[in-house]
């Protein structure tokens, strides 16, 4: 098939005027997004329906309200599986978060959580083998995750703004939320137990949360403390890279403010 062939493109232009999304058309017509989307453009632009400079505007920059609870939440996507990238083909950087298709109700509310921070941008979801990456574009990403560099997170330092803290210590738990949605899980540990003469099996829930960041576990584990969490290390190994919350009332908090991935 010739990619650019004005059938190609003709069928493809017939499809986005009836609704048919960018990459419901790419993927049909075996097209690179990017073409699709400059066929949208020049089409719409030869029938006057281009819109304005699109210029959203950014809370550091441009003083405009920022959803505080919600950018909580999304900063500790990012910090643990979450990355900013910006490809040569595009005008301005993304913010990707890989979601596992097992928990659709977390893709939702990352998906949720870029739309409150991001009001004026483009959000989407691109399918993968077993998960989604949930996306946003935004010249201001910067801005707004000053953690952003060069290389993995785990081999750079990972300091929040003075800003960013004062988000996070006045919503601590979506902070918190945010990282085991992320990097953490809940699951039900078993063991043993000898009563009256016979051995019985004992369940209890336990949190995790593993990241080889040094800070970012730091920002973490100071996090649980701030709002009353016990927690200790657990190293795997030679590597202390997991955080355990197993005490009963510990986990009880756990469980009103953030509970299982769903």
């Amino acid at each position: 098939m010739n990619f650019h062939g004005t059938e190609v493109r003709q069928k493809a232009v017939t499809l986005l005027r009836g609704g048919a999304r960018n990459a419901d058309v790419a993927r049909q017509f075996n097209v690179p997004p990017g073409t699709v989307s400059y066929w949208k453009h020049m089409d719409r632009a030869k029938r006057g329906e281009c819109p304005g400079k699109h210029d959203p505007k950014c809370p550091r920059c441009d003083g405009r309200d920022l959803d505080e609870q919600a950018y909580s939440y999304l900063l500790g996507l990012y910090l643990g599986d979450g990355h900013i990238s910006h490809y040569s083909e595009h005008r301005v950087p993304n913010l990707m978060v890989t979601c596992a298709d097992s928990w659709p109700g977390l893709m939702d509310d990352c998906e949720q959580a870029m739309r409150a921070v991001f009001p004026d941008n483009s959000v989407c979801r691109v399918r993968k083998t077993g998960c989604r990456n949930v996306k946003v574009y935004s010249k201001h990403l910067h801005c707004l995750f000053p953690q952003h560099g060069p290389g993995k997170k785990h081999n750079r330092s990972i300091v929040l703004a003075p800003w960013q803290q004062e988000i996070v210590d006045a919503r601590p738990w979506e902070f918190i939320r945010g990282l085991i949605h992320s990097d953490g899980c809940r699951i039900t540990n078993w063991t043993t137990r000898l009563v009256a003469g016979e051995r019985k099996r004992y369940e209890y829930p336990r949190y995790f949360f593993a990241n080889k960041s040094d800070d970012i576990r730091k920002l973490f584990s100071d996090t649980l403390d701030k709002v009353g969490v016990e927690w200790t290390t657990l190293a795997r190994g030679s590597d202390p890279f997991n955080i355990s919350v197993a005490r009963r009332a510990s986990v009880a908090l756990m469980d009103a403010h953030v509970g299982p991935k769903y």
